[in-house]
């Protein structure tokens, strides 16, 4: 008797790891990295190579204030894949949340 493979299902998402950290920092800027795990279900070292990688994109940036820190998005700033040219970060989070998207004053 031969076995049926599992469905793949679990295999893929519709949101990849940067857009569910984005959008959980759009909630609350003042979130801890450690709460932006536990929302996303990744580990607090994924977290934290997500968040780097949006800074170093320019997504996003930070500052300190004590042992916390303070996101701020930099909602002007395109989607980088081609695919995606023209929304920017802001009109794709407003899609993913109940954010209103800033005008981009063009």
């Amino acid at each position: 008797m031969q076995q049926v493979p599992a469905p793949r299902a679990t295999q893929w998402t519709f949101l990849p790891n940067h857009a569910r950290v984005l959008v959980q920092i759009a909630r609350d800027p003042g979130i801890r990295v450690r709460d932006i795990a536990v929302r996303c279900r990744l580990t607090e070292r994924a977290v934290m190579r997500v968040i780097a990688d949006l800074e170093a994109a320019d997504y996003l940036a930070h500052t300190r204030s004590g042992r916390s820190n303070r996101y701020r998005l930099v909602p002007g700033t395109k989607l980088r894949h081609p695919a995606d040219a023209g929304p920017t970060v802001a009109e794709l989070l407003a899609a993913l949340t109940s954010l209103p998207a800033e005008p981009t004053g063009g």
